[in-house]
């Protein structure tokens, strides 16, 4: 089976878009898309620089708008399964079939947007935790009052919090793991987000939704979610609610995924999937950064996709 993965906030690069402009109607669908979520996508993927491209209202609609324009030039018939990384799920869920391009970059818009203006209520951030035993980990992140955002896998899962709570969590910090404070705006994935979520379910009712036409996991549990509408809930509920990537790469090895694309800007989830589904049977990935890559992704795609031969 094939896994396409769409990349989620932290993973963009100072002129990542660049090349991809070179491919036709690439300029003119990003200016299309720019129009609806409000932001100049042009701009943000080829000439702003890395404080610019950090603003959450503008790197959430920008990293969505890149996964789908490169998934245009790949043959989705062949694609099994699709996932994303936080704001990537609505790449992947337009990918899936659940709803339209246009409509994944704008609630995109509106989802950057809003988180944005959540962070600035209160003083809160998230600090990543490295190693230690997993459990003892969550209990310490709860215990301080923070709460477990992110649980990536590999070793790797995110506090988030007030600040002072996250400073005193660095300076106890759980047996045999290393905290990195994140450079990020504020406690995503956490009810410090409850006015965002509000926000983006007011506008989810006007989105069209259909089925998956393929496999589509959810970051809420890691399962495949088959309703459109049960899709959308949870991409709303998905603003307060941790990112349980470790289950959706769970669910990805149970499934038989054997090779994977990831989604430019490509590299963060590639490198959590080699290091937790590592070993016999390990997929085989395939980052998609620019068009050079394409050939290589289609070559995958055709040999363990629909009707490949793994």
């Amino acid at each position: 089976m094939l896994a396409v993965l769409s990349p989620g906030q932290g993973s963009q690069k100072p002129g990542f878009l660049t090349p991809w402009l070179d491919l036709p109607g690439s300029e003119s669908r990003l200016r299309e898309w720019s129009a609806r979520c409000g932001v100049d996508l042009l701009h943000l993927g080829t000439e702003a620089d890395a404080e610019e491209i950090k603003d959450t209202a503008r790197t959430q609609p920008l990293l969505v708008a890149a996964a789908l324009l490169a998934a245009e030039h790949l043959p989705l018939d062949g694609v099994g399964l699709v996932a994303g990384h936080s704001v990537g799920e609505l790449g992947a869920s337009a990918i899936a079939g659940v709803f339209s391009a246009d409509a994944a970059v704008t609630l995109a818009g509106v989802r950057g947007r809003e988180m944005a203006a959540a962070c600035a209520l209160e003083p809160t951030g998230m600090s990543a935790v490295l190693g230690g035993d997993p459990d003892e980990v969550v209990a310490t992140i709860e215990r301080h009052g923070l709460y477990p955002a992110n649980r990536n896998g590999a070793g790797q899962i995110v506090a988030a919090g007030s600040l002072d709570g996250l400073a005193k969590f660095a300076a106890e910090p759980p047996a045999k793991a290393r905290v990195i404070a994140l450079q990020v705006a504020g406690a995503f994935h956490t009810p410090y987000m409850k006015p965002a979520e509000t926000a983006l379910g007011a506008i989810a009712g006007d989105i069209t939704v259909a089925e998956p036409v393929r496999t589509l996991l959810s970051n809420l549990d890691g399962t495949a979610v088959a309703p459109g509408d049960e899709m959308l809930r949870r991409l709303v509920r998905q603003v307060t609610a941790p990112v349980r990537w470790d289950l959706c790469m769970r669910t990805m090895k149970d499934l038989g995924v054997t090779g994977i694309v990831e989604l430019p800007p490509a590299g963060t989830l590639a490198g959590l999937v080699k290091r937790e589904l590592k070993g016999e049977g390990a997929p085989e990935i395939v980052t998609l950064n620019t068009p050079d890559d394409l050939p290589a992704a289609r070559d995958l795609i055709a040999r363990h996709g629909n009707g490949g031969a793994a």
